[in-house]
């Protein structure tokens, strides 16, 4: 395989890797809005380990521009960076909300024992 061809086929699991996790963490979040929280959590999960997959791809990218080689900064290259971090900050912003939705059901439930 070529270098050009490597170099695209890993800004495309930056991609894909990105998506799966997005989607995975929005997924979570309507499992928790039915209060499947055991579903929820393990879907978060499975939403961390895609973007594991994606940061050592992306990590693989800056540590050879960091040895000298020259990446071309395409925007595929930029598409790629930029999906991968708003899936990022999604899938923390989900985390915090399904927080949110357990706290609420848990103090919805102490309501009612009282």
């Amino acid at each position: 395989m070529t270098e050009a061809a490597n170099m695209e086929n890993e800004i495309f699991e930056l991609i894909a890797y990105g998506g799966n996790a997005r989607s995975l963490a929005y997924e979570a979040l309507e499992a928790a809005e039915d209060y499947d929280f055991n579903k929820a959590d393990e879907l978060l999960k499975q939403s961390q380990e895609e973007l594991s997959h994606a940061h050592k791809t992306q990590t693989a990218l800056i540590q050879r521009e960091l040895n000298g080689k020259t990446i071309e900064k395409s925007l595929l290259l930029i598409h790629a960076q930029d999906h991968l971090m708003t899936a990022i900050s999604e899938q923390k912003l989900i985390e915090h909300m399904i927080k949110l939705i357990k706290k609420f059901k848990k103090e919805g439930e102490n309501q009612w024992k009282s």
